[in-house]
C-alpha cells in the first residue's frame, strides 16, 4: 500500500477516532482494542494491511499495561496457555498470506458478529472451565489473533471459566497481549507482511494510542465494566454485519 493513500482526508479523520476509541476500551476492560479496531479499520484499508500494523500498536498498549497491573497476573493459567496460541499463531499467519482478501473479511465479520452477540447477552460471562481446557483454547486464539488481529474474547472465555475476578482478566490481557504481539510481529516480518506505509501508520498512531489508554484507565474508575461490555457488544454486531455485506459485494 502507497504512503500517499494514507494522507486521504477521511483516512486522516477517521483512522486516528478509530484508534483512540479502541484503546479507551483496552485501558477500561484490559482488551478488546483490536476487536474494536480491526473491523472498523478493515473498511479503511486491506486486512493483510490492518492486522500487521495494529499489531505494532498493541504491542506498545499490551506492555504500558502489563507492566502497570502485573501484581494481579493468573501466571498458572497463562504459563499453559503460551505453547499452544505460538502453534496457533503459526497456522494463523500461513492462512492470513494465503486466504483471499474476500473471503478472510467475510469470516471476519462473522466472528466479530458472534462476539458481539455473546457480549450484548451475557456481559462476557463464563462458564466454569477444566485446567486442560486452555490447550485447545490457546490454539484457535492464537489462529484468530494471527488471522484477524483477534484474540482477546477467546482469552477472556478462558480466564471467566477459571473463575478470574475482573481485576485479574484486566491484569492477564495485557501479558497475553505481551508474548501474542511480539510472536505475531516476528512471522509477519518474516511473511513480507510489513511494508513502509505500515510502519509509518504505526508509528503516527502510537501518541493516538497511549492517550486512548490514559483515558481508559481513568474511566476504569467510574465505569462499570458490565456497561462497556454491553455497548461494545452492540458496536460489534454492527460491524461485522457491515463487513459482511461488503465480502459478499
Amino acid at each position: 500500500m502507497p504512503i500517499a493513500d494514507l494522507l486521504q482526508p477521511h483516512i486522516l479523520i477517521l483512522a486516528p477516532l478509530i484508534v483512540f476509541a479502541a484503546y479507551v476500551v483496552m485501558g477500561i476492560s484490559g482488551f478488546g482494542s483490536t476487536l474494536i479496531a480491526v473491523p472498523l479499520l478493515a473498511h479503511l484499508f486491506p486486512l493483510q494491511f490492518v492486522v500487521p500494523f495494529f499489531v505494532l500498536l498493541d504491542c506498545a498498549g499490551a506492555f504500558s499495561m502489563g507492566i502497570r497491573l502485573r501484581g494481579d497476573v493468573m501466571r498458572r493459567e497463562i504459563l499453559l496457555l503460551l505453547p499452544f496460541m505460538a502453534l496457533g499463531i503459526l497456522g494463523g499467519v500461513y492462512l492470513l498470506v494465503r486466504v483471499s482478501p474476500e473471503l478472510l473479511l467475510g469470516g471476519l465479520g462473522v466472528f466479530v458478529v458472534i462476539f458481539g452477540v455473546s457480549y450484548v447477552a451475557k456481559s462476557g460471562k463464563g462458564f466454569p472451565l477444566p485446567y486442560w481446557s486452555g490447550a485447545p483454547i490457546g490454539c484457535f486464539g492464537g489462529a484468530t489473533s494471527a488471522v484477524f488481529g483477534i484474540g482477546g474474547p477467546i482469552y477472556v472465555f478462558f480466564l471467566a471459566g477459571r473463575n478470574a475476578t475482573p481485576t485479574q482478566i484486566r491484569a492477564t490481557m495485557p501479558m497475553i497481549f505481551m508474548f501474542t504481539t511480539v510472536a505475531r510481529i516476528a512471522l509477519f516480518i518474516v511473511a513480507g507482511l510489513y511494508s513502509p506505509a505500515a510502519l509509518v501508520a504505526a508509528v503516527t498512531l502510537l501518541p493516538v494510542m497511549a492517550l486512548g489508554v490514559w483515558a481508559g484507565h481513568h474511566l476504569h474508575l467510574n465505569l462499570a465494566r458490565e456497561t462497556v461490555i454491553r455497548v461494545m457488544g452492540a458496536l460489534l454486531v454492527l460491524s461485522g454485519i457491515s463487513l459482511i455485506l461488503r465480502a459478499l459485494g
